[in-house]
């Protein structure tokens, strides 16, 4: 089993900054790999931002150019900047951990972290 710690989040106004970083822990498989999601008020669990095992990054069209996910000194973390934040990005950002190489979809992930809430005042 894998446990997925966040921290960061909060509030912030438009256009302002935030970081997010979650670090897993447990029996972690080899092509372990890692994202963020997200899910806003009313509306389903959305991709973000996603590093496979291999290196490969893949971010939602909503978020590019914005946010940048990177991974962290310490091994099996990740971060995700993000910048030039808008209202429609507020809502409850989730890491998600999976062991088949990459996280793109919701059946991909293995694991989900508690959940950040991130508001954007406008």
């Amino acid at each position: 089993q894998v446990q997925l710690v966040e921290s960061g989040g909060g509030s912030v106004q438009a256009g302002g900054s935030l970081k997010l970083s979650c670090a897993a822990s447990g029996y972690i498989y080899r092509t372990f790999a890692m994202g963020w999601y997200r899910q806003r008020p009313g509306l389903e669990r959305e991709m973000i931002a996603t590093k496979h095992f291999g290196g490969r990054i893949l971010y939602a069209d909503s978020v590019k150019g914005r946010f940048t996910i990177s991974q962290g000194n310490a091994e099996n973390t990740l971060h995700l900047q993000m910048n030039s934040l808008k209202p429609e990005d507020t809502a409850m950002y989730y890491c998600a951990g999976c062991d088949a190489g990459q996280c793109d979809t919701i059946p991909d992930v293995n694991y989900w972290g508690q959940g950040t809430q991130v508001t954007v005042s406008s």
